[in-house]
């Protein structure tokens, strides 16, 4: 199969304009005829479903929360970006552009990338319509600060909860469209299938997570706006019910996985304190706004923070960064940070932590200021730590944050399953091999607001608005395979529990195919994973029945995708021998330890088809072709 990415013709500044022209349309009283499935309720699905509904469309919403409001888009606290230049710092469209495809070291689509640095100020103006409260300068212009990756200032933030206003805005707007009957919400409803007819997305079969009842439901299309997939390592800032099943659910059914490897690191995490973690918290990136990163330059300096003179400290990102500092992006932040705990520099009980001080700050602008700038953080790292940050330095250390890997999709969102669409963090296509920082709202709402009301009309014009019936043979059919992978999960009756075969797959991952890979690493943590997925069919404990609220079937059903998941993960990352970005082989890298690129033989998106069970799959390339930047080595320095 070749791929097609239908990027539009034309200068890069034009094509979204002219695509927008180009694409058919659904006129507005046929609107009404045709049924749309939203999986997945955070910035990119409720917004997708509350923006389909408007237009006329009828929509089901699917997420396996009580809320929509539960969506993790909510734990997201620093900003999100848009190029209003309202700073006046020399910002603009084709800079936020650059910033991104730059940031994400090369390995994004261009025409992607400027779409979504185009539309980004509609964002800001559609959600200042809704209420949310960004902040505010003295004279009542909208607030902005610096993130990682960019030297401009153009994150819009509403404290440290940014992520929850968003998801509230686009709340009010999906409840409106649920009061008025155009959107029909499912809530506790988890996606374990999708259905294929005539080689088109039809439907979803689901499992209620209250009753256990499989049920059908029939639609035009089908949208997966289901979040990614770091959970695969375990222990992520990611909510603990986050999962890859639904898009992995998908890729079995013909939907090609993109870049899967490329993962991303957080540096400013609250480290790991014992083997009880079932989770990780995020520290926002806005915090290195103002907070100074640092280690003692003696290795057996066991002093407190407060006693070790600055003549005795390293600030390692503003001594090998100066032009950037602190606000390196996040996988050069990271890995600066592993580097200097690899050395034996790390703070903390575990050796694994470095120090971001904000005695600076507090020194310079005051207390009270950073209490308006960082309050909420700042009382959650107390009440996890119980260490005041206002006195002595946090400590954090990377963990996984985000995955650029997801399914593959075309410049209209859809994947290589006709019919089935793939929104914000579920699909591959806006950060490459790193994302910026304030990027992840940008893009689910990009793809939710203002850019698949457009692109699903051009499919379905050309489709007759038709209903299809539950009771065809292909979803009598998926429903089958979900029962049947349900009893059979439930009948091993193993001695090992779900959380045990987590973890132990968590570990393999963080440990082979993390921050740093290499490949005798992957090639070991291959064979360990078919060996855990092995026991994990013949061993594995799920107590309960199908028929009642069983949260360890939930996981048991997430984990066995996770196990399949980790397996192209390594072998991607097997694949691509050279460094960019998040992907980190140790065998590229530069004199100075930074990413080595390979871009004569690894330009390309790689994207992945399943072949079946205990099958490889086979290799897909999108050539990605850049012709409005220069591919240059990747400096923050």
């Amino acid at each position: 199969m070749k791929l097609d990415s239908k990027i539009p013709d034309g200068p890069l500044a034009e094509k979204w304009y002219k695509h927008k022209f180009n694409l058919k349309l659904v006129n507005p009283a046929n609107k009404r005829k045709y049924d749309i499935i939203v999986v997945g309720t955070g910035l990119a699905g409720a917004s997708a479903a509350a923006s389909l509904a408007e237009l006329g469309y009828n929509v089901k919403a699917f997420c396996f929360q009580d809320s929509p409001r539960r969506a993790h888009s909510i734990a997201a606290q620093g900003g999100i970006n848009a190029a209003k230049n309202y700073q006046n710092d020399g910002d603009s469209v084709f800079r936020l552009f650059y910033d991104t495809i730059k940031g994400g070291d090369f390995r994004a689509r261009e025409a992607n990338v400027y779409r979504l640095a185009e539309v980004s100020v509609n964002i800001i103006d559609q959600c200042v319509a809704q209420g949310v409260p960004f902040a505010r300068e003295y004279g009542g212009l909208l607030s902005n600060r610096s993130f990682g990756g960019s030297q401009v200032s153009r994150t819009f933030y509403a404290a440290g909860q940014t992520g929850q206003q968003l998801l509230l805005g686009a709340y009010s707007a999906l409840s409106r469209q649920v009061a008025t009957g155009k959107v029909q919400m499912f809530t506790r409803t988890e996606m374990l299938d999708v259905v294929i007819i005539d080689g088109k997305a039809r439907g979803i079969v689901t499992r209620n997570l209250v009753t256990g009842k499989i049920e059908s439901h029939a639609a035009h299309a089908v949208l997966l706006c289901t979040g990614g997939y770091g959970n695969v390592f375990y222990l992520s800032t990611n909510a603990m019910g986050s999962n890859v099943t639904a898009a992995w659910r998908a890729h079995k059914k013909g939907a090609f996985f993109g870049n899967p490897c490329f993962t991303q690191i957080h540096p400013t995490c609250i480290p790991v304190s014992g083997d009880h973690q079932s989770k990780l918290t995020l520290m926002s990136e806005s915090l290195r706004n103002d907070g100074r990163v640092w280690v003692p330059k003696d290795s057996n300096d066991k002093r407190k923070a407060q006693d070790i003179p600055e003549e005795d400290r390293d600030y390692f990102l503003e001594r090998k960064y100066p032009s950037f500092g602190n606000l390196v992006p996040r996988d050069i932040a990271s890995r600066s940070a592993k580097e200097v705990c690899d050395q034996g520099r790390g703070v903390g009980a575990s050796g694994l932590a470095v120090y971001l001080d904000f005695a600076d700050a507090i020194k310079r602008d005051g207390r009270k200021k950073i209490e308006e700038r960082y309050g909420n953080l700042f009382d959650m790292y107390q009440q996890i730590t119980g260490e005041n940050p206002y006195e002595t330095p946090m400590r954090i250390y990377p963990a996984v944050h985000y995955t650029m890997g997801g399914l593959w999709v075309d410049y209209n969102l859809m994947t290589t399953v006709p019919g089935l669409y793939a929104l914000g963090e579920a699909n591959f296509s806006d950060h490459g091999a790193n994302r910026l920082g304030a990027s992840a709202l940008m893009q689910g709402l990009a793809d939710g607001y203002f850019v698949i009301p457009y692109t699903i009309g051009d499919y379905l014009a050309g489709m007759p608005p038709t209903k299809i019936s539950t009771d065809h043979p292909e979803f009598k059919k998926a429903e089958e395979d979900v029962k049947n992978q349900i009893n059979k999960i439930l009948s091993i009756n193993g001695n090992k529990t779900v959380d045990q075969f987590h973890k132990e797959m968590g570990k393999i991952m963080w440990d082979y195919c993390g921050m740093a890979r290499n490949a005798e690493g992957l090639k070991f943590a291959k064979k360990r994973m078919q060996e855990i997925r092995e026991e994990f069919w013949s061993n594995v404990k799920v107590t309960g029945t199908n028929e009642e609220l069983n949260i360890t079937l939930e996981k048991a059903l997430r984990v066995a995708d996770f196990l399949e998941l980790g397996e192209l993960m390594i072998d991607d990352a097997a694949h691509r021998e050279e460094s960019c970005g998040g992907h980190f082989r140790e065998e590229y890298q530069t004199p100075e330890g930074e990413a080595e690129r390979n871009d004569e033989k690894f330009a390309y998106v790689a994207a992945w088809e399943y072949k079946g069970a205990n099958q490889p799959e086979v290799l897909h390339k999108e050539e990605l072709l850049f012709e409005n930047v220069k591919l240059t080595k990747r400096s923050y320095k």
